[in-house]
C-alpha cells in the first residue's frame, strides 16, 4: 500500500527553536507547524494535567490541518511547590522568579503528545536544583534577555547553565523535549526512525 508524503510525514507542532534543534539532532525528518491555543491554566489544575492538556490540544489542532500525518507536540512548565512558573513577562518578573528558585529544588514537567495516525501522551518530570545565587548574578542574567521566553526564566542549555547545581532525570526535558521518552513514543507509533527506517 502506498501512502502520500502527508500520510508518512512527521510534524512538530511547536514554534520552539529548542525543540526543533533537539529533534533535528536525532536525524529525524520533520516539518514545523505551530499551534495557536489558549495556554491559560485552569483553576486548581495540577502541573501534570496542565502540560498534558496543552500538549494534546496542540497536537490535535495541528493534526486537524494535516490528516494522516504524525503530529508531535510538547508543553513545558516549571513547578515550585504548588505554583506553576511560566514565561516571565519582563526582566523584573524574571528576577523575581530566579530569586525564588535560588538555592532550591524545583521540578520541570513536560507533556508530550502524538496525534494523527496514532494518539498517545505522557508526562516527564525532572528535578532541578539551583545554586544559591547572588543578587548580582540574578540581575545580570535577567538583563541578558535569555530568560524572557523560557518557563521558569532560565535556559539550562544557554547562559543559564551556570545557575544549575544538579539535574535529576532527563536533561533534555529541562530544555523542552525529553528525547528518550519521545523516541520511545515515536517508535511505538511506528514512525520511521533513523536507526530503524522503513525499507
Amino acid at each position: 500500500m502506498h501512502m502520500n508524503a502527508e500520510q508518512t510525514s512527521l510534524i512538530l507542532a511547536s514554534a520552539s527553536p529548542r525543540r526543533r534543534e533537539l529533534l533535528s539532532q536525532l536525524g529525524l525528518s520533520f516539518t514545523v507547524s505551530a499551534a495557536d491555543i489558549d495556554e491559560t491554566p485552569r483553576a486548581g489544575e495540577a502541573a501534570e494535567a496542565y502540560v498534558l492538556r496543552l500538549a494534546r490540544e496542540k497536537a490535535l489542532a495541528v493534526a486537524a490541518r494535516h490528516p494522516g500525518a504524525w503530529v508531535l507536540a510538547a508543553d513545558t512548565t516549571v513547578v515550585l511547590g504548588p505554583e506553576l512558573l511560566g514565561k516571565p513577562r519582563d526582566a523584573e518578573e524574571a528576577r523575581a522568579m530566579l530569586s525564588r528558585l535560588s538555592g532550591r529544588t524545583h521540578e520541570v514537567h513536560t507533556g508530550v503528545a502524538l496525534a494523527g495516525r496514532h494518539e498517545e501522551a505522557l508526562v516527564v518530570r525532572t528535578r532541578v536544583t539551583f545554586r544559591a545565587l547572588s543578587a548580582g548574578e540574578i540581575a545580570w542574567y535577567a538583563g541578558t534577555g535569555e530568560p524572557l521566553d523560557k518557563a521558569g526564566a532560565y535556559a539550562v542549555q544557554g547562559r543559564g547553565g551556570f545557575l544549575v547545581a544538579a539535574v535529576e532525570g532527563s536533561p533534555t526535558n529541562v530544555i523542552g523535549l525529553p528525547l528518550g521518552e519521545t523516541m520511545a513514543l515515536l517508535e511505538r507509533a511506528g514512525v520511521p526512525l533513523p536507526w530503524r527506517a522503513s525499507p
